[in-house]
Formats: C-alpha cells, structure tokens, sequence
C-alpha cells in the first residue's frame, strides 16, 4: 500500500505562538505566577491547538483553524455544550469535583468557558495530525462489519441504557456514560446520510475509528498531566479504584478517553448536521444572510442561558474549593 505520510513543510506563525506561549506559561507555572499557575490548563491546551494545528498546516496545506476558521470557531463553542453534557451526568456521578477555582465569579465563569473549549478541538486536531502522519493506514483495506438487521434498534437500546443506568445506580454503572453517546447517535446519524463510523466499518474502513481512539488516549495522558500541575484543578473521587492513580486519574479510568473521543466524533456530526439545518443553503443574497444572522443570534441566546445555568450548578455543586 502506497503510504501518504506528508512532509512537514513550513510551520505557521499560529504554530510558534503556541510554542512561545506554552513555555511562558510553563516558567509562570514552575514561579507560581498567575494567571500562569492557576490557568495552566487552559494555556498548555491552547498552545498544544495552535501548535498541533499549524503542524497540520505545514503537513496537509490546510488546517481547520487557519482554513475552516468558521467551522473551527463552531467545534470551539460546542465543545463547551458537549462537555457540560457530561457536567450535567456528574451531579449524580460525583466522580470529579474542582478545586483552587478563582472566586471572582466572571473571571471564574470565564475559565470554564476557555477550559471546556478546548476539549473538541483537541481530539479532532489530534486525530487529523495521526492521520496526517500516515498511522493506520492499513486499516482502510481491512474486513467488513457486517451487522445484524436491527443493528440500529439494538444500538439505540444500549445507549439509551448506558445514559440511564449511570443516573439510576451511579456507584456502579457510571463508566457506561463514556459511551451511551455512541451507540445512541451513531444508528441516527447512519440514517440521515451523516458522516459515520458504521458505514465506514461496513465498507472496511476502520482507520477513521483506530485514529479517534488513538487521539483520545493521547488527549487523556494531557489531560491529566497538565491539570496535575496546575493550581486549578480537578480531583477525583471514583468508586472502587480512587486509590490507584496516575496524577490524579484512577488508572483504569485512562481506558475511558478512547471511547469519549469517538463519542465528541459522533455528537458533533450530529451538531453540523443541526448547523446547517438551522442555516440552510449558503445563498449570498442580503435577505439569506439577514435570515441566517438572526438564527444565529435565536438559537446563541438559549444556549448561552444554558451554559450560564450549568456554570452555576457547577459551582454549587462541583467546586468543594475556591482561593
């Protein structure tokens, strides 16, 4: 098989921005200097996106925050929602709680938006830069998933079941929300024509799937590295195995990243698809882009309501430490 490994061309200036600021804020760190000490989660991330993404810049000649900057953006603001999803599943859960938060409530508030931010683009950057390295590629051509008739029926079942079980005995169903996501959306998105990892395996294409669980293994490893050293963090108060971890993950909770990347694949497809239902066609006209601005503005306001609702509850429920 021809391998399709791109050379690194020229790096973009986004790239060594993302250098620069992630050694800065790494010295500001190890002094405990702020903003560098309490939000170097928030800047090794973005350092980590403006460099992985001019990296795939130089690699494939576009990349999705220099050249789908409106699709970037749109990642970006849902990556916030798609997180507080899982926010909302940890009130019952209470598998994380956050400490060493700012008091000031915008500044506070500010951060979650930043932090939660990052999270899609992460994986998605991460998984296009594997992709764009050549790994996998042998699992284009590999054996079809034929599945059984009801496939999608049944698919449906387990998510739905893997979404409720959690909420009804948390203590001991409470990995499965890392994939109720999957096996719920993915059978919708087969159906309505989306971009989906069944019809790929179907046709024995599984390289789409090994490059998200790759990237979420590699997305958790940071995840939890840079939010160990940070001076706002998360801990974790897991059932059973809280005593055995790396950082401050439990270790066997490192094997649910893999899956969560393919679960933030399979909820954003979703999400374009209710972009562009909302927008419709991209007609240049004034009246269709008036049409489509004031959608935006009608569908941004409710949800913006509900991430300031979440932030609240987070902070009421999740936050056990402020400074």
């Amino acid at each position: 098989m021809k391998r399709s490994v791109r050379h690194l061309g020229k790096l973009p200036i986004t790239a060594w921005i993302g250098f620069f600021a992630f050694a800065v804020s790494t010295a500001g760190l190890i002094r405990h200097f702020e903003p560098f000490y309490t939000w170097f989660y928030c800047f090794s991330w973005w350092s980590y996106i403006l460099v992985i993404d001019g990296m795939n810049r130089a690699m494939e000649g576009e990349s999705l925050l220099l050249d789908h900057t409106g699709d970037f953006a749109y990642v970006t603001f849902c990556s916030v929602g798609v997180w507080l999803v899982f926010e909302l599943f940890n009130l019952s859960l209470k598998n994380w709680h956050y400490v060493n938060v700012p008091r000031n409530l915008p500044v506070r508030w500010l951060g979650y938006f930043i932090a939660y931010a990052t999270v899609l683009p992460g994986i998605f950057e991460t998984a296009t830069f594997l992709k764009n390295i050549g790994l996998f590629l042998r699992l284009e051509k590999a054996k079809m998933w034929i599945p059984g008739r009801r496939w999608k029926l049944w698919s449906v079942l387990i998510g739905a079941s893997c979404l409720i079980l959690p909420l009804v005995l948390p203590r001991y169903f409470f990995p499965l929300v890392w994939l109720g996501f999957v096996f719920l959306l993915e059978p919708l998105n087969f159906s309505g024509g989306l971009p989906s990892l069944a019809r790929e395996m179907m046709a024995g294409n599984w390289r789409e799937l090994a490059l998200l669980l790759s990237a979420g293994a590699i997305c958790g490893f940071l995840w939890e590295l840079w939010n160990y050293w940070a001076g706002g963090k998360w801990i974790y108060t897991v059932p059973w195995v809280g005593h055995l971890k790396i950082f401050e993950m439990p270790l066997p909770g490192f094997f649910g990243f893999p899956p969560f990347a393919v679960e933030c694949y399979v909820m954003m497809t979703s999400l374009f698809f209710l972009r562009d239902r909302l927008l419709g066609n991209s007609g240049a006209s004034p009246s269709a882009g008036k049409r489509r601005g004031i959608v935006v503005i009608v569908s941004v306001i409710p949800v913006i309501a509900f991430y300031c609702l979440v932030f609240h509850l987070i902070d009421k429920y999740t936050v056990i430490g402020f400074r």
